[in-house]
């Protein structure tokens, strides 16, 4: 029984340490030059406040909604946000 609740706390920390997550994203939405200049905006000021901006050819369409359904939440992005960043990634990515 010892066991079993020290796996179950342990099972829980582990879950809480690995943090929120967006799922917000599933592909492209935004076409706009409008939409996607926002997206730019947004992308350069909230990332830009923790650490340096990645470079938009670094990942693919899908390293990108890995990489930004782990860092919306971080970043305090809406939905909306989420997805005009995305969308920016992916208009001037070459991948």
């Amino acid at each position: 029984m010892k066991k079993l609740i020290l796996s179950a706390i342990g099972f829980s920390a582990l879950l809480v340490s690995c943090g929120p997550k967006s799922t917000a994203v599933t592909g492209p939405k935004y076409t706009s030059s409008e939409q996607l200049e926002q997206g730019k905006t947004i992308f350069e000021n909230s990332c830009n406040k923790c650490h340096a901006l990645p470079n938009p050819e670094k990942h693919d369409d899908q390293g990108w909604l890995k990489t930004l359904s782990r860092m919306a939440p971080k970043a305090k992005l809406n939905d909306e946000q989420h997805q005009m960043v995305y969308d920016y990634l992916i208009s001037v990515n070459k991948k």
